[in-house]
């Protein structure tokens, strides 16, 4: 995200754009790729609410919040750009406030990659999630990107 101090990120968290909806998509490819026709866009606020439920020590990945979603919702998948967007926002909507804090640096990308968009990027969240007691890896040589280690053992499971 761009001029991130000039936006309001908690208003954009509240705005709900007319979701939740469903949309019925029909590009076989598509379908093919997340399994089936039926996606499903959670608003903004949900991801956050979802986000402050993983307690210390534990982490979620983006992938994880789509899929309880999709099974709460009765849909086939969630969509991913917005899913991906709405956790930035919740990040940042964070940030700015000075109580009622998302700890948003738990959830991560797919495989346990941390996040770059997050407020102060991979370097403020590879610190809180050390200070949690996460080993963070680097990998890469020219692409270098960084991953809890062994994540799945800390995943948390939404019920």
């Amino acid at each position: 995200m761009a001029n991130e101090d000039k936006k309001d990120f908690n208003a954009m968290l509240n705005d709900s754009k007319d979701m939740p909806r469903f949309l019925i998509i029909t590009d076989e490819k598509s379908i093919e790729k997340y399994g089936g026709s039926r996606m499903y866009f959670a608003p903004p606020i949900d991801y956050d609410k979802i986000m402050k439920r993983i307690p210390f020590g534990s982490v979620i990945t983006v992938g994880k919040i789509r899929e309880y979603f999709a099974k709460l919702s009765g849909a086939d998948f969630t969509e991913p750009i917005t899913a991906g967007i709405f956790v930035s926002i919740a990040a940042w909507a964070s940030y700015q406030r000075s109580e009622d804090k998302t700890p948003y640096w738990r959830t991560l990308k797919a495989n346990g990659e941390l996040n770059e968009k997050y407020p102060g990027g991979i370097k403020a969240q590879k610190e809180m999630l050390e200070a949690e007691g996460h080993t963070i890896i680097q990998k890469g040589r020219k692409n270098i990107r960084y991953y809890v280690k062994d994540y799945e053992k800390v995943l948390f499971e939404l019920n």
